[in-house]
């Protein structure tokens, strides 16, 4: 594969590795657009302009149960992978190819900590109804 480049000027490896560090943590912005869709509120936003360090040290304190669900997040993020990585092809595949595999991996840890922490919910409650409320 050709070095990453776009519209015409070669990429950095010190660039695609910061690339790929803010695009991975970008994609959960999305959340915030979620919980705006089923609270009806923008408080997660609002608590994040007023406590901009929770948004690093203390992410469990932004959004209250529900607000974003496990299945809304996955969905929206495969959503914004499969839209964002075949735009960015007709530009770049290189680019187009390090995008996908940053947010796969994102992608594959969101799904990998979602079913330890369903898991353990059940475990812990014994019961299937468990798993439902979790996945709300």
């Amino acid at each position: 594969m050709s070095p990453a480049s776009l519209f015409g000027y070669d990429v950095s490896p010190v660039a695609l590795v910061a690339y790929g560090t803010v695009i991975g943590v970008l994609i959960d912005l999305d959340h915030f657009l979620i919980a705006r869709l089923k609270t009806g509120r923008w408080d997660a936003v609002r608590f994040c302009l007023q406590n901009p360090r929770a948004a690093i040290t203390d992410q469990h304190r932004i959004f209250d149960r529900g607000d974003v669900g496990v299945l809304s997040r996955l969905l929206s993020h495969l959503l914004i992978v499969g839209l964002v990585v075949p735009v960015l092809a007709l530009e770049s595949v290189a680019l187009a190819v390090v995008t996908a595999g940053v947010l796969y991996v994102h992608v594959l840890t969101d799904v990998a900590w979602d079913a330890r922490r369903v898991e353990q919910q059940v475990d812990d409650a014994g019961d299937e109804t468990e798993l439902v409320r979790a996945l709300r």
